[in-house]
């Protein structure tokens, strides 16, 4: 062979090695001794499959992410800022003015309101009339009263979070009552063998929610999407008196209020087991929580007290006390996050405490027996109902 042929052939070789090489770098790196650098997987992004119609969950870790200060959505944006109170035993919803810390309108109701509630679109805000069998709708942006709705024994009032259903809270009548969250006509009748059903959370995904029920110290878990009952149990405590219930930011806990037992019981909801208990103060009430979703707000109605729950730390951190004394129950917290309002149940009065310091902004005497006040508007999407839980 002549030297230009072998010449050739050494190069068509060494072509030949290198398409062999380009076809199997593995190999080729494994005789090297060396590893071929392997492109990152592609992350994931975590999702929450919720509740079918509901909206999509925004923070897998954060249920109260759409809840930050003065995020107001465009349909409650333009309503004037207003605390509106249901006063049970004299049949009105007295309206503040949070800027002046004065009542400017008391608004005739029907009979024993309890709770002002939000409606699902934001748009009504419905006060409870327990006794009186009624709901009367207000106005948010106008502040007036419409035409009261026929609705049997609604002690509070809740929203399912793709905003299909109203649920009513039938306390005496031990029903959970699921309407159209429009019209307010019974879709369907859930009877409850517990007493006193009042308060409830739902879970992240809006697939189940837990109900307290006060006179009989349980807890139920209701299928949403079935309305239907899936878990039943009574809490570890003689006359326990389960109340306020919340969901933590995580969505991996619920706390609920006990009245009797003097503080918050922990619940697994997913698992439903028994839950641990946390010692608050007399007459652990209400529970909110902060614009950060840092802390959580809890009244102690039995000694004028509000404990302080750091979710972080997953434990009490401060104690404030209501100078004078007090019966702070039910409320919520203002669109900026800096004032907490809370109706003083058995003293004619609301209050307003600094949410940075604990100092009480204001003292405002309102009528008698006031309870779920709402604090309107506030941020969020939408709303699950009671004095304000939104999403």
């Amino acid at each position: 062979m002549s030297r230009t042929r072998i010449a050739h052939a050494l190069v068509a070789t060494v072509a030949l090695a290198a398409l062999a090489a380009c076809g199997s770098s593995r190999h080729a790196d494994e005789a090297l001794g060396s590893k071929a650098a392997v492109p990152p997987a592609p992350v994931k992004k975590k999702t929450v499959q919720g509740l079918p119609g509901m909206p999509p969950v925004l923070d897998p870790k954060d249920v109260y992410a759409a809840d930050r200060p003065n995020r107001l959505s465009p349909v409650v944006r333009d309503f004037p800022s207003r605390v509106y109170v249901p006063n049970t035993n004299s049949d009105t919803v007295s309206v503040i003015d949070p800027k002046t810390y004065r009542v400017i309108e008391t608004i005739p109701v029907g009979t024993q309101p309890q709770h002002v509630v939000p409606s699902w679109d934001m748009k009504t805000l419905w006060v409870n009339n327990d006794k009186g069998n009624t709901l009367t709708p207000i106005d948010p942006k106008t502040g007036k009263a419409g035409r009261t709705v026929s609705v049997h024994d609604p002690y509070n009032l809740y929203f399912t979070p793709n905003g299909k259903y109203a649920v009513v809270m039938a306390s005496l009548d031990r029903e959970l009552v699921f309407r159209d969250a429009h019209t307010m006509k019974r879709v369907k009748t859930v009877p409850v063998s517990c007493y006193g059903v009042n308060h409830a959370d739902f879970s992240a995904d809006g697939r189940y929610f837990i109900v307290s029920c006060e006179f009989s110290g349980e807890l139920l878990k209701v299928d949403t999407e079935k309305m239907k009952i899936v878990g039943q149990q009574r809490l570890p405590y003689h006359g326990a008196m389960p109340q306020d219930v919340k969901v933590s930011p995580d969505g991996k806990k619920f706390y609920i209020a006990d009245m009797t037992a003097d503080g918050m019981w922990i619940l697994d909801g997913d698992k439903f087991t028994e839950p641990s208990f946390l010692h608050t103060g007399k007459g652990c009430h209400g529970l909110y929580v902060s614009r950060d979703s840092r802390e959580m707000y809890i009244s102690n109605r039995g000694e004028g007290s509000i404990s302080i729950f750091d979710f972080t730390k997953d434990r009490l951190t401060k104690k404030w006390h209501l100078p004078d004394g007090g019966s702070p129950d039910m409320g919520g917290v203002s669109a900026d996050g800096k004032v907490l309002w809370l109706s003083g149940r058995y003293n004619s009065e609301v209050y307003a405490i600094d949410t940075r310091t604990g100092r009480q902004l204001a003292r405002i005497k309102v009528g008698s027996g006031p309870h779920g006040l709402a604090v309107y508007p506030q941020p969020g999407r939408y709303s699950l109902g009671h004095t304000g839980i939104f999403r």
